[in-house]
C-alpha cells in the first residue's frame, strides 16, 4: 500500500465519510470494519497507519482518532502487571505452550478490552483503528477481542488492520490460521481488489 496511491486516498475519503462516523446505511449493526491485506504488505502498512492517523484530521478537523496497537497494548499490559519479565523467563524454561496457558487468565479478552478502554475512552474518540493482529497471535484471538470490545465501543467505528483475509463470516490470519467465525464486521473496502 502506497501512500500516496489511490487505495489510501479511498480509505481516508471512507473513514472521514459521514456514513462511516455516524453510521449511515448500517441499520442497527455495530461498526466495526475490517481492512484486510496481504501478510507480504504488513510493513507497509505499519509504515501507513501513523500517515493515516495524521491526515484524517486535516481530512476532517475536529475528529478524534486513537490508534491502538495490540502487541503494544500487551506489553504495556503485561509490564504494568510485572508479568513480562516473567512471561519471557517462563517461555525460556518451560517453552511457548506453557506460556499460553500461563498468559490466558492476565490476556483474557475481557480484560483487554477493559485495558483498552482505560487507554482510549470511548467519549474521547471518534474512530478507532487497531493493528496488529498478526504480532498478538495466539495469545489474543482477533475475533474474541472484537467481541468483548462491543460494548466497550458501542456506536464507534473501529477498523482492524488485518494481515489475512476476512470473507464477512471468518477472519484467516496470514490467510492460513482460521481464527474463527466472525460476522459482525464490514469490510472497510468490500469492493476492492486486495492487489
Amino acid at each position: 500500500m502506497n501512500v500516496a496511491s489511490q487505495k489510501f486516498n479511498e480509505i481516508l475519503d471512507h473513514l472521514t465519510s459521514n456514513e462511516m462516523l455516524e453510521g449511515k446505511g448500517r441499520g442497527n449493526e455495530i461498526g466495526f470494519y475490517i481492512f484486510d491485506y496481504l501478510p507480504e504488505d504488513e510493513l507497509k502498512i505499519r509504515e501507513a497507519i501513523p500517515f493515516l492517523v495524521q491526515h484524517l484530521p486535516r481530512r476532517r478537523p475536529g475528529l478524534r482518532v486513537a490508534h491502538v496497537n495490540l502487541f503494544d497494548l500487551i506489553i504495556e499490559h503485561l509490564e504494568e502487571r510485572k508479568l513480562l519479565d516473567k512471561a519471557i523467563e517462563q517461555a525460556r524454561k518451560k517453552g511457548d505452550g506453557f506460556l499460553l496457558k500461563a498468559l490466558a487468565n492476565p490476556l483474557d479478552p475481557q480484560k483487554i478490552a477493559r485495558v483498552f478502554e482505560q487507554k482510549c475512552p470511548p467519549d474521547d474518540y471518534d474512530l478507532f483503528l487497531l493493528s496488529g493482529a498478526g504480532s498478538v497471535f495466539p495469545v489474543l484471538r482477533t475475533h474474541s477481542l472484537l467481541t468483548a470490545l462491543h460494548p466497550v465501543i458501542q456506536d464507534k467505528p473501529l477498523v482492524l488492520f488485518f494481515p489475512g483475509t476476512y470473507d464477512g463470516l471468518s477472519l484467516k490470519l496470514f490467510g492460513k490460521l482460521k481464527d474463527d467465525n466472525y460476522y459482525r464486521a464490514f469490510k472497510l473496502l468490500p469492493n476492492r481488489d486486495r492487489k
